[in-house]
């Protein structure tokens, strides 16, 4: 059964390049990344390895993406040197890398920010709360801004939010002096206020989301994966999870019911195997807006 899983994946392996190639010629995308427990055969036990996931921010396609298991800032650089467009993430410094670079808009999260507030709670419940309260006027603006259309909401993020987000930088300058520098209170503070070049950008276009939760949502399966499957068993059926992963979450993101669709892409893959026919018609989006090409003849 693990040679069959290996052929199928095979022959899945065109649609997840193609999917790749689509993904990254978005405009705007998210990554991430999330642990993957691999055996490692010399070590002779399960090793914590990453797996990078790319999120197409405009019509929900996603690629995991695992190489070697590592998470460095190489990986980082060799997955996402040739893309431009903007890519929001959070503040893993293996991002840092791309601040600046030519071609690349970096957006942070203002979820992440948030969390290291509410974790200062219980060290300094008052100036955690206040942090926490400017982050909730800047979702508040969103819950508003919600069926706007993208010019709209840019607008109304410039004329609203963005005197929330420089009132929240003047306080964090002036209250980073009142807090240790060892405690949980400052550090939330360093971290806003070191991506706050990054977090403010969202306010420029009304298609960026103000955080990364749609691709941490994406990531739940491997969370879930590590509790049952527990680990993989070599780095090739990390490759291999990575594709069918890929496959099953754009299936989702189109609406699109993913064993249905995956029975009908085996039984015609032999015909897009030889190059005649256009693969990209059998990537989840496409294949569910053409319902008449789904029988074999």
């Amino acid at each position: 059964m693990g040679d069959w899983h290996a052929a199928v994946c095979e022959k899945l392996k065109l649609l997840y390049d193609r999917l790749k190639v689509d993904v990254f010629n978005s405009d705007y995308i998210q990554v991430d990344e999330s642990t993957l427990p691999v055996i490692d055969n010399e070590k002779h036990r399960a090793v914590k390895g990453y797996m990078w996931v790319v999120r197409n921010a405009n019509t929900g396609e996603v690629i995991f993406h695992y190489d070697l298991g590592s998470r460095s800032t190489e990986k980082a650089l060799k997955l996402l040197k040739d893309y431009n467009g903007a890519i929001q993430t959070d503040g893993y410094q293996a991002y840092e890398r791309f601040e600046g670079m030519k071609g690349k808009k970096m957006l942070g999260c203002w979820a992440h920010a948030r969390r290291k507030f509410f974790d200062a709670l219980t060290e300094n419940k008052q100036l955690a709360t206040e942090g926490i309260d400017f982050i909730a006027k800047l979702y508040h603006i969103e819950d508003q801004t919600k069926d706007l259309t993208n010019e709209q909401r840019a607008e109304r993020r410039q004329k609203e939010a963005y005197p929330v987000i420089r009132d929240f930088e003047v306080w964090l300058q002036d209250t980073s002096c009142k807090v240790l520098k060892s405690g949980r209170m400052y550090k939330a503070i360093q971290y806003a206020y070191g991506l706050l070049p990054r977090l403010r950008r969202y306010v420029q276009d009304g298609r960026y989301n103000i955080d990364n939760n749609l691709i941490e949502n994406v990531i739940r399966p491997l969370a879930i994966g590590r509790k049952n499957y527990l680990f993989c068993g070599n780095s090739d059926s990390a490759i291999r999870a990575g594709i069918v992963y890929s496959l099953i979450a754009s299936c989702k993101a189109s609406g699109v019911e993913p064993r249905e669709w995956l029975e009908n892409v085996l039984e015609r893959m032999p015909y897009y195997e030889t190059g005649k026919k256009n693969i990209t018609e059998l990537l989840p989006r496409n294949w569910k807006n053409n319902q008449t090409n789904r029988k074999l003849f």
